[in-house]
């Protein structure tokens, strides 16, 4: 049975992003996940039902995720929905993320409780409802996966990004001066190499530590 790649697209991108990687995929339909979701209650009860619906039509799911698209399925999907995975530059650890953001913003947790939610001069709204979620679940990703991180990465640091890996047993490529978005000429060649490699190699090795 013909498998399915699917690429679920970070903040701001689009489902058609996914057209990008069909040649690295000759023998597998790409599909670009057109998802709603922006909070992680709605990534669970989004992601789920679409999934297991493509599931049930193709042989293996293979997931390539973007950013906060890869935070999503992590919190949404499991093994009975995804074959592996690609995550490029995710988002591992999202409470640190938002308090990141509350010190950047000047504001504090009981600032947070008492309003539910802030707008930020740089364009992100803080919400106690998203925090106190992402506290309530905690990412428990089982799923074979590899991992591609830019150096210059401004959302996850370097130790953040390799604990996390380390810790569901993730094979971790770090493209040196690369960043958070892989826009570049020069980031989409490694990013595209990256791809060719790993689809070569034997299955992403997966350790429970």
């Amino acid at each position: 049975m013909r498998g399915a790649v699917i690429y679920v697209h970070g903040k701001g991108g689009s489902a058609g992003e996914a057209d990008h990687f069909a040649p690295l995929f000759p023998d597998s339909d790409v599909i670009g996940f057109d998802y709603r979701s922006e909070a992680p209650w709605e990534a669970r009860a989004e992601f789920a039902p679409w999934f297991e619906e493509q599931r049930a039509c193709y042989g293996s799911v293979r997931l390539i995720a973007n950013s906060i698209g890869a935070y999503f399925a992590m919190v949404a999907l499991s093994a009975r929905q995804v074959t592996d995975a690609h995550f490029i530059s995710p988002i591992v650890d999202m409470e640190t993320l938002i308090r990141d953001m509350m010190r950047g913003a000047g504001v504090s947790e009981e600032d947070l409780r008492r309003q539910g939610e802030i707008p930020t001069a740089f364009g992100e709204t803080l919400s106690w409802a998203y925090l106190n979620d992402v506290r309530a679940h905690p990412l428990r990703w089982e799923v074979p996966t590899r991992i591609l991180y830019g150096e210059r990465d401004q959302l996850t640091s370097p130790r953040t990004i390799a604990a996390f890996a380390d810790r569901i047993g993730a094979p971790l490529t770090v493209m040196p001066g690369g960043e958070h978005w892989f826009h570049t000429p020069e980031q989409m060649a490694f990013l595209d190499g990256w791809i060719r490699e790993a689809s070569a190699a034997p299955g992403a090795r997966h350790f429970r530590k």
